[in-house]
């Protein structure tokens, strides 16, 4: 059945695979990102696409606008815009942590509000955090920033859960481990990771078509790794 799905952060890394996985198998999609050059480029029918800035209230409304002109409904949701700053904790300006929550919390939380009222009890809303954020696992120097707001998200995530549990749409939140993106490319010069972005972008359109069929509120750690 032809879903419509919202994603956020499309122009690299997960996000953009996500687009070319979901639209290939004859789904809708909704692509945003601060710069929407790279899914323009795809000139794909069933993919919409437009500069959307999540920390903005005025790109958050015109995702709304679209939806109501466009859709009427949304399926699925996949928060997976992400910032990441790597300095030390000593060396963090009050600006650096604002940035980091703004992306990962706050610019995530006003997306969700703002889609929420179209979607269904059977909608799923996936959460993109990182195993940095779990309670015990490996933590590393240098990401207080952003690791504490991805611990956020899925705080966040479970408490959504809680309360949209009677009406739907489910939550859940994806942990991630170390994946071969710009972004970690950019945080760890020359750091290899032990996963593709497609193959992680597979698992995340597998999880995000199904998975709220088997959970709700739940913290799913995606990592080769242990801990």
């Amino acid at each position: 059945m032809k879903k419509n799905i919202v994603i956020t952060g499309t122009s690299r890394g997960i996000g953009y695979e996500l687009v070319a996985l979901f639209t290939d198998a004859g789904h809708n999609v909704l692509a945003l990102s601060r710069n929407d050059v790279p899914v323009s480029g795809m000139e794909l029918s069933n993919c919409h696409c437009f500069p959307c800035d999540i920390t903005n209230s005025k790109d958050i409304s015109k995702v709304g606008e679209f939806i109501k002109k466009n859709w009427k409904r949304v399926d699925i949701l996949i928060n997976n815009s992400g910032y990441l700053i790597s300095k030390p904790f000593a060396k963090l300006s009050k600006e650096d942590f604002r940035d980091a929550y703004e992306v990962n919390v706050f610019g995530a939380a006003a997306l969700t509000q703002e889609v929420l009222p179209f979607m269904k009890k059977d909608g799923h809303v996936v959460n993109i955090s990182s195993m940095g954020g779990v309670r015990g696992s490996v933590k590393f120097p240098g990401l207080s920033a952003y690791s504490s707001s991805k611990g956020a998200l899925i705080t966040l995530t479970e408490v959504l859960a809680e309360e949209y549990k009677e009406t739907g749409p489910s939550f859940n939140v994806l942990a991630l481990g170390s994946v071969q993106t710009e972004m970690l490319e950019e945080a760890f010069p020359g750091y290899k990771a032990p996963i593709s972005a497609r193959a992680m972008a597979d698992y995340i359109a597998e999880f995000a078509l199904s998975g709220n069929l088997f959970y709700n509120g739940k913290t799913l750690e995606v990592s080769s790794s242990t801990p």
